[in-house]
This record gives structure tokens, sequence and C-alpha cells, in this order.
């Protein structure tokens, strides 16, 4: 499975600003340790310290009558239930309830000994103000108490009821007081968030990771772009498109990839060229000879005698093999080198294809199903060559009675030219060399049966002149397609 060069420059930068966001939590918080008690820790703890710090004693200035309505609306400030608790575990203020067991017995503590029985939490305490439990103050001993210090400040969280519990130590006003805990009950994450303001950091950290994404994103894009644009140029010179060229403005690696494609390109467009250009001197100079051997075969074979006739007719036979092979050379050389000189113009192709079928004599063997005033935007003799070689083709391997037929489709911006039949087809692992000069999906074919392997590489050359490209595929059960695609005439 292949990933895009984007999507993974994009994840990397993602990971990097998670890597960072988490350093800097742990920067922010000064006791480290990801767990829930290390959101309280740092400046946002000290935060909602001097918060219920601030809060305790506004409501002790209260009259007692007026202390739960004023905790009931702190609570509603940030989605919280509150209640004020003893140094003992007893509730003082508030309504909350359901005191998760874990914060049971972080509240309700004795600092007298094991002796001392706790008290009930869940027992109101008389009304004699916030952190200030009923009784005369305990007597002093000299041995030292047996419980630590309660953490100042505590975050937890349950799942059945799902809350986060947020307990505050409240230091007391004076030094012969108690401290109280003041217990929030947080029903979500987001409460939370609003109780510590972090909220704020949030949109900080989500706008500096869009802000990293737009500062990214041009160089990320014109990489892929240039990259795509080699991929591109690569794929066409691989498919004989030799005049492919790709840009070279970078002042980078990909530049300097950019002018080793293009140089490549420039060699191979040059040795092919000047290979075709050998090859197509080469069938023009035989054909001189050629053509007077075939007119002294035919002179020797209306003066030799009988004994002479079948020895005659064999060398007639090789010199018109010669012949044939040498002007498929030829068509193929001329083919291929008539790409820059082709004259595109618009060609309706039904009756192109009528012509074909009559010069190949095929009228009564192919189909046409084109409509009529369908046209096309290439070369009409380059179309027209490779148009009679595949069906010259169709009817040399498939028979006259294949149900070969000629039809079109359209396609965006381009005509899809299809000639098929229900012959033998080709083996699956040769469809991908079909069109090579010299290629025969069959090494035991004759020259009989199966030519000299340049008609379907006459037709991709041909094709390929005219700015379409050319395809060939095996139907189902059985036969053979092939399809030329080519450029639609622009409507106005």
């Amino acid at each position: 499975m292949r990933f895009p060069l984007a999507l993974k420059v994009s994840g990397w930068l993602l990971l990097n600003l998670a890597l960072l966001a988490a350093l800097a939590s742990a920067l922010l918080v000064s006791q480290g340790g990801f767990t829930w008690n290390a959101l309280v820790e740092g400046p946002p703890g000290r935060r909602v310290q001097a918060l219920a710090e601030a809060t305790v004693a506004d409501i002790r200035t209260l009259p007692p009558s007026e202390r739960t309505e004023a905790f009931t609306r702190f609570g509603e400030t940030y989605g919280a239930s509150v209640g004020l608790f003893a140094d003992d575990g007893r509730l003082l203020q508030g309504t909350l309830t359901d005191i998760p067991e874990k914060l049971l017995a972080q509240l309700a503590r004795p600092r007298r000994g094991a002796d001392a029985p706790p008290a009930n939490p869940r027992e109101p305490a008389p009304e004699n103000g916030p952190g200030e439990p009923p009784g005369p103050p305990p007597p002093q001993s000299d041995s030292p108490p047996r419980q630590t210090r309660p953490p100042q400040r505590s975050l937890f969280h349950t799942g059945e009821p799902a809350a986060f519990w947020l307990a505050v130590r409240i230091e007391p006003p004076a030094p012969n007081r108690p401290p109280s805990t003041l217990v929030l009950r947080l029903p979500a994450f987001s409460h939370l968030l609003r109780l510590l303001d972090l909220t704020p950091w949030l949109w900080i950290a989500a706008a500096a990771i869009i802000v990293s994404l737009l500062f990214w994103l041009p160089f990320v894009r014109s990489l892929t772009r240039d990259l795509g644009q080699l991929t591109r140029a690569t794929e066409a010179i691989a498919n004989g498109r030799f005049d492919t060229r790709v840009a070279e403005k970078r002042r980078d690696e990909l530049g300097a990839l950019g002018g080793s494609v293009n140089r490549m390109a420039g060699r191979l467009d040059r040795l092919v060229t000047g290979q075709k250009r050998f090859l197509g001197d080469i069938a023009h100079e035989l054909g001189s000879p050629l053509g007077r051997m075939q007119v002294s075969v035919s002179i020797l074979e209306q003066r030799a005698g009988p004994e002479l006739k079948n020895a005659i007719t064999d060398v007639r036979e090789e010199v018109e093999h010669m012949a044939a092979l040498v002007g498929e050379l030829l068509a193929f050389t001329r083919a291929g080198l008539r790409p820059r000189d082709a004259a595109l113009a618009s060609v309706t192709l039904a009756p192109l294809a009528a012509r074909v079928l009559a010069r190949e004599a095929a009228d009564d063997a192919v189909r046409i199903a084109l409509p009529d005033h369908l046209a096309v935007l290439a070369d009409s003799d380059l179309l027209a060559r490779a148009l009679g070689n595949l069906v010259r083709n169709a009817l040399r391997h498939a028979g006259r009675s294949a149900g070969i037929t000629l039809r079109a489709e359209t396609d965006t911006g381009a005509i899809l030219l299809i000639l098929e039949d229900t012959g033998p087809g080709v083996p699956p692992e040769s469809l991908a060399r079909l069109g090579e000069p010299l290629y025969r999906p069959e090494a035991a074919r004759t020259r009989e049966t199966g030519g000299a392997g340049l008609g379907l590489a006459i037709v991709k050359s041909c094709v390929e002149a005219t700015g379409g490209t050319v395809r060939f595929e095996n139907r189902q059960p059985r036969g053979f397609r092939a399809i030329l695609r080519l450029p639609a005439v622009a409507t106005s």
C-alpha cells in the first residue's frame, strides 16, 4: 500500500507538534508524572487554590443562612457540585453527597491517634461557620500526630458515577482553627478545563498547529508537485515519448534530478530516432534490389521449364516475404519519425473506417457502429494506417467469422475507438509487451501465421504520433480488444 508523500510529511509534522506539546506539558506540571493530580500541581492548580481560598473567605463573611446559596452559585459558575468539609471529614456546608470511598478516606482521617473514631462525613456539622467544627478544641498532646498531612490539592476520576473530583485544602484563617477541604464534583472534562482555565491554552495549541500546517503547506505542496511532475515525465519516457521535458527551476536536488531526466530523455530520443532512421534507410535501400529480384523471378518463372517450377515458386515466396517485411519496417520507421510533423486536423471516423475496410476487403467481416458525425483530432493518413493494421491483425488471428466490431465511446475530452473480436485473444502475460517492435506473443508462430511482429508496433507509433494512446486487452470469456484513445475535436 502506497502513502502519498504529503500525507507522510504532514503526519511527521503533527507527530513533532504532539511531542513538543508533551514536553511543554511536562515542563508546565511542576511535579511531573502524567496523572490527574499533575493537572492541579502547577500554575493551574495554584490558580484553583487561590480561587477556593478567596471563595471560602468571602462565604465566611456571610450569615449562615446564605452560605449554602453562595456555594450553589459558585458551583453553577463552573457546572460543579460543591461541599466544604471539616478536617475530621464532616460536611460543613453544601449539599455534596455520594462521596467516593477514596475521597472519604482522605477526608475522614483522625488527628488524635488511631483510637479516635472518625466522624461521619455525611452528617452535617452544627452551624458554627465554615471551617469551625463543634466542641472544644482537642487537648494538646506531647506525642506527634500519627496522620501525615494530606495533599494540598488532589484530583481523580470515577467511572460510576462518571465525574472528576477535585479536593482543595483550605488553610484556617487563624492559627487556633483547624483547616477544611473544599470538594468540587465536575461532571465532564470540559468543566474541569474551564475551572483550571486551560481552554485558552488549548485554543493557543490548536492555533499553533494550524499556523504550523499553513507554514509547511507551501513547502510540502511544491515538493509533491515537482515530484508528481517527475513521476509523470518518467512514465511518459517509459512509454516512448522521449520529447517529454520537466522544469528545472528548482535550485536543489529535485532540480538536479529534473535536469538529469531531461538529459536522459534527450539522449534516448537521439538514440531511438537514429535507430529508426537507420532502419528506414536500410529498408529504403533494400526496396530497389528486392523489386528487381521480384521482376527477375517473374521472368525466370515464365521461361523456366516444368522441372524448375517448384524451386522458382519457393524463391518467389521468399522474395515476396522479404519485400513485405521491408515494407513493414519502412512503415514503422516512418510512423515513428512523424510525430513532430503530423498534421492534426478534424477527422470524421465513419468515412475513414469505411475506406479502410474497403481497402482491406473486410466490409463483410467487420461491423461498424460509429455515429455519422463523430470526429477526432488526428492525422488522417496515420490513423488510417493504424486502423488498417488492427483490422488486418484481427482477420489474421481471429478470422472473418469472429464477430469483429468497430465502435466508439466518448470520454472526458477524448474519443475511444474500439476494435474487438471473439477470437482466441493473447496470453495474459504478453499483453504488456504488445506494441513492441518485432515482438510476437507466441514464439512458435511461423511467418505465415504470426507475421513479423511489426503490425501492432506500427499501430502504436501511428496513434502516438497523432497525440493519442493505445491499449490492448483480452475480452471475457474470450476475444481481444484494442482501444485507441484519441483527442476529441473541441466544440465552440
